[in-house]
């Protein structure tokens, strides 16, 4: 495995998963950032129920429009740690993206899931204490 970032943003489940997999490109928020780069995926411990009861019905969570398969995205949700790694690109307040549903939103690119690694979260862009990771960035 490559070298991970050291930033993370926390995200609530199935949010979460669904930026891993690929399937959302934009990540709602109530503030701004100048952060470009590569992040680590946080899932949070806290699930955004209503969004995972549509995401199972085989809706788009954002919309409740139908959607395509869920790409491995299965139950239990990972939550409590480290589930992926993207790239922020931008910071907009308008989106075309079916996603887009907040004042503002970090535009993601490259987002791949990774082998679970535990870790607390915190608010913002946080540095995740990874210690338990050995020097390649491997879970132990």
């Amino acid at each position: 495995m490559s070298e991970l970032p050291t930033v993370a943003l926390s995200i609530k489940q199935p949010w979460a998963d669904l930026i891993c997999y690929g399937l959302k490109d934009i990540e709602n928020r109530d503030w701004t950032t100048r952060f470009r780069g590569p992040v680590l995926i946080h899932a949070g411990k806290q699930v955004d129920q209503d969004a995972l009861d549509n995401l199972y019905a085989g809706l788009c969570p954002a919309d409740g429009v139908p959607m395509p398969p869920t790409l491995g995205i299965k139950a239990p949700l990972h939550r409590g740690g480290i589930v992926g790694v993207a790239e922020i690109v931008d910071c907009v307040s308008e989106s075309a993206s079916r996603w887009f549903m907040g004042r503002y939103g970090f535009v993601i690119h490259n987002a791949r899931p990774i082998n679970f690694i535990p870790c607390r979260d915190q608010l913002s862009f946080f540095r995740p204490d990874l210690s338990a990771l050995n020097p390649k960035g491997d879970a132990p």
